[in-house]
C-alpha cells in the first residue's frame, strides 16, 4: 500500500464542500439515536488521573475531547478543519479548540511548549495524513507529550497505512510502542484495527 501524496481530508473537503458539515451532523445523529460514540474517550479517561492535561489530536467536531472535558480534564483539541473547530467550540465550550496542522502545530504557554499527560488521536486521523506528514505529525505530538505521558492512537486497516509501517514511523519520531490492541475496549491485537499506546523512546 502506498501512502497518499496529499492530505486525504483536504482532498475530500475540497471535492465536497459539504463534507465537514455532514461529518459533524453524522455524530450528532448517532448520539441522538442513543448510539455509543464515546468508547475512545472512556478508555482515555480510565488511563489518566482526574484533572489531567489531554490533547485531542485531530479532534474533528470534539466528540472525544468534549467528553473528556466534561469529566474534569483540561482538554485542547487541534484539527485542520476550521468548520469542525467551530462546531467543537459551540458544542463543547469547556475545552479549548485550535485550528492547526498536526504536522506543524505548536501550542505555546508562558513556560514554553505546552505539555500534556495524554495525547489521543482517534477516528482514523493518522490515515488522513499525506505520507510526508506522518512522521512530522508524530514528532509534533511527541514534543507536546509530558516526560511520563502516554499517547493512544487508533485506526483501521485498509487505509494505506500498514500497522508495521506506523510502528516504524513512531520509532523514527522518538516514540516506542508500549502496548497494542484491536479495539478501544482493549481486545487482543489483530490485523483489522490498531489501538497503539506509545511512550517516549
Amino acid at each position: 500500500m502506498s501512502a497518499p501524496e496529499t492530505n486525504v481530508w483536504t482532498a475530500v473537503t475540497t471535492q465536497n464542500p459539504d463534507h465537514s458539515a455532514n461529518y459533524a451532523q453524522r455524530w450528532r445523529t448517532f448520539e441522538k439515536a442513543g448510539k455509543d460514540i464515546y468508547g475512545e474517550a472512556r478508555l482515555v479517561d480510565a488511563l489518566v488521573e482526574r484533572g489531567s492535561r489531554i490533547l485531542d489530536a485531530g479532534c474533528g467536531s470534539g466528540r472525544v475531547g468534549g467528553y473528556l472535558s466534561r469529566r474534569g480534564h483540561t482538554v485542547v483539541g487541534v484539527d485542520l478543519d476550521p468548520y469542525l473547530i467551530e462546531v467543537a467550540a459551540a458544542d463543547h465550550p469547556m475545552a479549548q479548540w485550535v485550528q492547526g496542522d498536526l504536522a506543524t502545530f505548536q501550542l505555546q504557554t508562558e513556560a514554553g511548549l505546552a505539555q500534556f499527560d495524554h495525547i489521543v488521536s482517534a477516528g482514523n486521523v493518522m490515515t488522513f495524513l499525506a505520507g510526508y506528514e506522518r512522521v512530522p505529525a508524530l514528532r509534533q505530538m511527541k514534543a507536546h507529550l509530558a516526560a511520563d505521558g502516554r499517547m493512544t492512537i487508533g485506526f483501521g486497516a485498509g487505509r494505506n497505512y500498514d500497522f508495521a509501517e506506523f510502528e516504524a514511523d513512531a520509532l523514527d519520531a522518538g516514540l516506542v510502542l508500549e502496548a497494542r490492541y484491536s479495539t478501544w475496549q482493549l481486545h487482543p491485537a489483530n490485523d483489522s484495527f490498531l489501538v497503539a499506546m506509545l511512550t517516549h523512546a
